[in-house]
């Protein structure tokens, strides 16, 4: 069975983010996922976060470990960025066993001046690997995420659903896995059905918003209850995420979202 989360980060952005949760479980939903939870805690550490969670009957699934451009963390096109970018996944993963989050996103930061597309590859590579250690001593999962580079993330290096698997073929860790943003892969790539089939294999999350506008999912051109279905039918059974931003009032929105999956969550 799917269970679908919500991104704390882009709903209900005018209440302070440790009552969010609370408003997510009334909504309906059990599950949530973040980015950066330091960001929101004004130095206290993530077990805020967690009993906020607690108190309203929600599991977290994951955290983002680096910046899609590497301002925070590093980036993995940069191999001299990898001894930073190590040390900020061993602080992330510590977050996560505070939080009980059993996956975290990871992006390849940007395109490197003056390297080789084929020497950043070979550093996501290495990177991944590294990285995936470490990530196996905590019982995490890591989840490479490629974005756009049209609308969202210009200059982003990984940019390709394709090209992003084959890295997560090639590192070969059962720590490392892929997450496929519908929303960014739709502006890249489209056929999203079909690219999500030929890649499930290493597939372990979904994204989903809107295209275009990044707002809710029964805008734009995608039909996301078929999307949904086909996913269902091809046996994915991890977390499908909603990160989007609403472009109503998050309450209402999310229950609009709740009836549209409400048939096919089962």
């Amino acid at each position: 069975m799917i269970t679908v989360d919500v991104c704390m980060e882009t709903v209900f952005d005018d209440v302070a983010f440790l009552h969010r949760p609370a408003l997510i479980a009334e909504a309906g939903f059990e599950v949530v996922e973040l980015w950066f939870p330091e960001h929101h805690l004004k130095g206290r550490d993530c077990s805020a976060l967690r009993s906020a969670c607690d108190a309203a009957g929600l599991r977290i699934n994951n955290i983002v470990a680096n910046a899609p451009d590497g301002a925070i963390g590093g980036s993995l096109t940069n191999p001299d960025d990898r001894p930073g970018y190590l040390q900020r996944i061993g602080s992330s993963l510590k977050c996560c066993s505070e939080l009980g989050a059993p996956m975290m996103i990871t992006c390849t930061g940007n395109v490197q001046t003056g390297l080789s597309r084929d020497v950043q590859r070979q550093s996501i590579v290495d990177g991944l690997r590294a990285a995936a250690e470490l990530a196996a001593g905590a019982e995490v999962t890591l989840v490479l995420e490629p974005l756009n580079s049209l609308v969202d993330h210009q200059g982003y290096f990984l940019d390709q659903p394709d090209a992003a698997a084959d890295i997560v073929r090639e590192v070969n860790h059962p720590n490392v896995a892929l997450l496929f943003d519908i929303y960014h892969m739709q502006i890249m790539r489209g056929n999203v059905i079909e690219t999500i089939r030929a890649n499930l294999d290493v597939i372990r999350h979904f994204h989903s918003a809107g295209v275009p506008g990044r707002h809710e999912l029964d805008t734009g051109e995608l039909d996301y209850p078929r999307i949904f279905q086909a996913v269902s039918d091809m046996g994915y059974e991890g977390c499908f995420g909603l990160e989007y931003f609403p472009a109503e009032d998050s309450a209402t929105s999310l229950t609009r979202m709740r009836r549209l999956i409400s048939d096919l969550d089962r």
